[in-house]
């Protein structure tokens, strides 16, 4: 009953083990490294005789850093574990191979693709035991009872072969737009890059900057006409820092001050100037009115990045 995962997974992870632990199931979490990772000789350290799970991000919703996947299921294969990965940032916009890598379980969700809000796929490898979510029908082969949504299903498919087949275009286009902004955002002072700076989702770019407050950034963005969120998009409405930017050390403050940007194949050259244009203009701003900053530039209080 022991179930090994990391200290940085997206909150339906971790609400979901949560409830495990009050059902008798020991969890342990991982603590993830200053860029956001795990290495597999963590996980090997953490098997123990009565692990029956290993569950990791394939790659960080808000950091985009992206875990060694493939040599995690090595080890749990020579350890026969059961592994399960939520791929939902990473399926469509990176190579998955679910025998190559030794994933026994992996979940994906439409939206992050193009897809119908609303549809996902739990992939599992055949013989893996599952128990019916619903009872009550022979649908999805007795796993979930209930009459198919198949427009959805037929949507999700759709926009996955349309993300699939076009994924390595894509994926030139929207990391060079990414670096774009990670160079030009690391221009503006006592900021810094959240994420592995190498090992990172092609469209993701998150920053935190000290001296300000997140939600003041993201209403001026917003009057800009730019679409942001500080931390997770699923957590908008929270107040509080991320958990992710926390477990990777950043201080309480700083993480207070994040911000975090998504790009796709839809974005446009035009979009990244206008971003690098506003960005450092609110930034600066927000640190005019701050007495944060203020205690800061006059050493009052000492940087922490």
């Amino acid at each position: 009953k022991h179930i090994i995962s990391t200290a940085f997974e997206h909150h339906a992870i971790l609400h979901t083990l949560k409830k495990l632990e009050k059902e008798g199931f020991e969890v342990e979490l991982l603590p993830v490294g200053p860029i956001g990772t795990v290495t597999a000789q963590q996980v090997a350290d953490a098997i123990r005789p009565d692990t029956c799970l290993v569950t990791t991000m394939y790659a960080n919703n808000e950091i985009g850093s992206i875990l060694p996947i493939a040599e995690i299921g090595a080890v749990c294969r020579e350890k026969g574990v059961l592994f399960h990965t939520d791929a939902v940032q990473a399926a469509g916009h990176l190579h998955i191979n679910v025998n190559e890598q030794n994933i026994d379980m992996l979940s994906l969700s439409g939206h992050k693709f193009h897809g119908p809000k609303g549809t996902g796929v739990l992939y599992a490898r055949q013989g893996i035991p599952l128990t019916n979510i619903i009872e009550g029908g022979a649908q999805e082969r007795g796993k979930r009872a209930g009459t198919e949504n198949v427009p959805g299903i037929m949507g999700l498919a759709a926009a996955l072969k349309d993300a699939c087949d076009h994924i390595d275009e894509n994926a030139v286009k929207v990391s060079a737009l990414r670096d774009q902004l990670i160079a030009g955002l690391s221009q503006i002072p006592h900021g810094a890059l959240n994420g592995d700076p190498v090992h990172r989702l092609p469209g993701n770019v998150n920053f935190c900057f000290e001296g300000i407050e997140g939600e003041s950034l993201l209403l001026l963005l917003d009057q800009a006409g730019i679409c942001a969120s500080s931390g997770s998009a699923c957590t908008s409405g929270s107040l509080d820092p991320s958990h992710v930017l926390l477990a990777i050390g950043r201080p309480h403050e700083v993480a207070h001050g994040s911000l975090r940007l998504s790009l796709c194949e839809w974005n446009t050259q035009e979009d990244v100037d206008h971003i690098l244009k506003e960005v450092p203009r609110i930034v600066a701003y927000l640190r005019s009115i701050s007495p944060v900053w203020k205690d800061l530039a006059s050493g009052k209080k000492q940087f922490m990045l």
